[in-house]
């Protein structure tokens, strides 16, 4: 189906992003290439902003796309992503029915352009929050779940936006994920790659294509 914005509410849409998923976690053969999709050779750099706050993860991911828009005409619209914010730019419906309460922005909100290193970032209304752990504008945002307790278990993830300029007016968009767990038998079954990751690639993708046509085309 054709990417459009305006759709991403419909519940054509919606039924398609649940097929999607679906489709992946019974394609378990296809992990390699959801983990890696859009990337490129060298993507990510280890030198990036955030690329030594996990150093072990159990599982992680690099997704990108190349936006024919220049770093600093894309950056609003990542420094505004969030639950209560800007939204995530992915399949609305779907994250409503597990109440996650967002509205996908289709206008760079100026309230939401400044972020500070410790400031919270939600992903649902009653989870946990993510924290701002380093931000360069026009460059990296890089967001942190709580460190996890060794003694008692638990998990630490890291989700990273990083923009790197491509030539005049053009730029690529990477995201980037990785969480560490504990051994324990609710979170390997939790954080199982047959299940997390078939939806969080799905919603990434969306997202990244999503925020992909918004700087293309501008706040109209």
């Amino acid at each position: 189906m054709r990417h459009e914005r305006h759709r991403q509410r419909s519940p054509s849409r919606t039924l398609w992003a649940f097929l999607q998923i679906v489709g992946h976690v019974l394609a378990p053969w296809r992990r390699r290439w959801r983990l890696r999709w859009g990337a490129r050779p060298g993507e990510p750099d280890p030198s990036w902003p955030g690329e030594d706050l996990i150093a072990d993860p159990n599982w992680g991911f690099t997704h990108a796309v190349t936006i024919a828009a220049p770093p600093g005409e894309v950056w609003p619209w990542v420094v505004q992503i969030g639950q209560a914010r800007g939204g995530f730019y992915s399949f609305e419906l779907l994250e409503n029915i597990f109440g996650c309460r967002i509205t996908n922005a289709d206008a760079i909100l100026p309230e939401h352009q400044t972020l500070s290193v410790g400031d919270q970032i939600r992903l649902h209304p009653s989870g946990p929050a993510m924290h701002v752990a380093v931000i360069e504008p026009g460059r990296a945002l890089i967001l942190r779940g709580s460190p996890m307790d060794k003694a008692s278990g638990g998990t630490e993830n890291i989700w990273t936006f990083h923009l790197v300029a491509e030539g005049p007016g053009r730029c690529r968009f990477i995201e980037r994920g990785k969480t560490v767990h504990s051994g324990s038998l609710t979170d390997r079954l939790f954080f199982s790659p047959l299940l997390v990751e078939p939806i969080g690639f799905v919603m990434s993708r969306e997202m990244l294509l999503g925020i992909k046509e918004r700087a293309e085309r501008g706040g109209t």
